[in-house]
């Protein structure tokens, strides 16, 4: 994509310095800082907590653009209702109360909502809503309908609720369509589609590296279809992407998996900046976090990124692999000493890179990331901000939120010649170490 700003937003949570993905979502999202764990609430709701809830609730950029008229959509790898996504329109303590079957009694009889529950209550007209997440929506023990024979995959809810069939009925006279696979999808004219939920998978979508190219869409191919269908509000539109599987695979350990979920997230990027003009959209892409992922070891031109260094380590004679984290599950000793890589296939989608800490799962990383722009306003996003700052500078281009004092003059007219009624915006989030 044409980068017209960089700037490097930092990532702390108000109560961790190295961040979790609920308390990022919150900030770039809502435009404060929060805890770790929580979505859609202030710092003053604390995890897990339902009773400090009521009162702390944030709203998002992208209920200021409903608000404001425009179409709005989610589109993620993972589940509809997983900490970055859910922040957009949940207001939760726990990141993991993704159906009532996830909540404690305790906080069901508070009054506390799943989050699944909230995507259909909180912001009633979503526009476009594709990812995965299909178990948390249906009655417990209710089997999958692509998987069912798989119990993993049935239904959580405990409520009884179908909710999928409940909007399904509600957007059944709105030009409202729900797919569960690629055919379906790509079977809808988007110029006759106002209303969209697609829930591919259980859970998460699977890596691309395994995607089912028969029946799971791509992130390029989900992005395509919603801002043909977002972009014909003459008001415009915000949407949120999420290439959330870039934080999966670094969490296995699985390198290779994460830098091509990299790749597919740059490719949306560009079908996006294709469907959409740097004169009226203000794009913004950056990660919510970073990861303790490095890629060294003079490495000479042409070499594969999945590769060995040219070099031994001088210390216990054996080679190494350009690609290491500082902890995770690649730990390996073999006989008391590090693994030797020439050994094993390296290369392999599912390969994981040798890490200093063995942890089952690696973390995330605590600096500052980076984040590009383009479009109305973009060199607004420059320099080092707080990671908060994301959502305001959005609002202020698009002429929506609270501050829009600089949008029109007494008579009516637009005083920024720059900034058009039509204003859309596209949120691109991965999360990959930058």
């Amino acid at each position: 994509m044409e980068i017209t700003a960089r700037q490097m937003p930092a990532t702390y949570n108000t109560n961790a310095q190295v961040p979790d993905s609920a308390g990022t979502a919150t900030a770039y999202l809502c435009g404060v800082k929060a805890n770790e764990g929580t979505v859609g609430v202030s710092a003053a709701a604390v995890k897990s907590q339902c009773n400090t809830t009521r009162g702390n609730e944030v709203t998002s950029i992208l209920k200021w653009a409903k608000d404001a008229g425009k179409s709005v959509g989610i589109v993620t790898t993972t589940r509809v209702n997983h900490a970055t996504p859910s922040a957009a329109y949940a207001h939760c303590v726990d990141r993991d109360w993704y159906s009532d079957g996830d909540m404690p009694a305790e906080a069901l009889q508070s009054g506390c909502k799943d989050i699944a529950r909230q995507l259909f209550e909180n912001i009633p007209d979503i526009d476009v809503i594709m990812g995965g997440g299909r178990r948390n929506m249906y009655p417990r023990n209710t089997p999958d309908v692509e998987y069912p024979g798989d119990k993993k995959h049935n239904g959580t809810r405990k409520d009884g609720r179908n909710l999928v069939g409940e909007w399904t009925d509600r957007m059944k006279d709105k030009r409202g369509y729900y797919v569960w696979n690629r055919k379906d999808l790509f079977s809808l004219n988007p110029n006759n589609v106002d209303y969209l939920l697609g829930l591919f998978e259980p859970a998460d979508l699977p890596y691309e590296l395994e995607r089912n190219k028969e029946t799971d869409p791509s992130l390029t191919e989900m992005v395509d279809v919603a801002i043909k269908i977002l972009r014909k509000n003459e008001r415009g539109f915000y949407l949120l992407v999420e290439g959330g599987r870039i934080d999966h695979g670094h969490h296995d350990g699985k390198a290779k998996q994460a830098l091509h979920e990299a790749v597919e997230m740059d490719r949306a990027i560009t079908r996006a900046g294709l469907l959409t003009s740097i004169y009226d959209t203000l794009t913004v892409v950056t990660a919510d976090h970073s990861h303790v992922f490095s890629f060294g070891g003079y490495t000479h031109r042409g070499n594969s990124i999945f590769g060995l260094a040219p070099i031994m380590s001088d210390i216990d004679q054996k080679p190494f692999t350009s690609i290491l984290y500082g902890n995770g599950p690649g730990f390996k000793f073999v006989n008391g000493a590090r693994e030797n890589v020439s050994t094993v296939d390296y290369e392999q989608n599912n390969y994981q890179a040798q890490a200093a800490v063995p942890l089952s799962m690696e973390t995330h990383g605590g600096e500052d990331v980076a984040i590009f722009s383009k479009g109305p306003l973009a060199h607004l996003l420059h320099g080092v901000q707080e990671q908060h700052y994301i959502p305001h500078v959005m609002a202020y281009a698009a002429c929506i939120g609270q501050n829009k004092g600089h949008c029109h003059t007494n008579s009516g007219s637009p005083s920024l010649s720059h900034i058009s009624p039509t204003l859309a915006l596209l949120l691109s989030i991965k999360w990959l170490l930058c």
